[in-house]
């Protein structure tokens, strides 16, 4: 799976309508997510660094919430944006998951565990283990 990864509010209007999973990189103002929805309308989550999300307002949760995008706390670590404009999530990683669901792990178990081992953030691997839910 594939996270867009977006810098700055320029890059916003040249994103594919393909895209599921974007990072902001950049603070983002209300104007910026209405864009991105609007660019991308089968976008499934925005994911936000920690100290960006706080800034977020409710009506803007709202509207996301309304538009079935989820909004998610963290970050991309170790990304390099000059090298690829994609942060891949690495099908071991969704291979673990489903290893440790089989040993009868609790959900917040598997999500601390898998946050530790892969350096994701738990609001992502939430996510990620409810889409591969849907997709059965």
């Amino acid at each position: 799976m594939r996270i867009r990864v977006v810098s700055s509010k320029e890059e916003i209007n040249s994103l594919g309508t393909g895209e599921k999973i974007i990072h902001l990189a950049f603070r983002p103002s209300n104007k910026d997510i209405f864009a991105l929805v609007q660019s991308c309308p089968n976008v499934k989550a925005i994911h936000i660094p920690s100290s960006y999300i706080k800034t977020i307002s409710h009506s803007t949760k709202m509207f996301l919430e309304m538009q079935g995008v989820a909004l998610l706390e963290g970050d991309v670590w170790g990304h390099r944006k000059d090298i690829n404009e994609y942060s891949e999530i690495k099908p071991e990683v969704f291979e673990r998951m489903q290893e440790l669901k089989s040993q009868g792990m609790e959900e917040s178990s598997i999500l601390d565990r898998l946050a530790r081992e892969t350096r994701l953030s738990k609001d992502l691997l939430k996510f990620l283990i409810k889409e591969k839910g849907k997709k059965k």
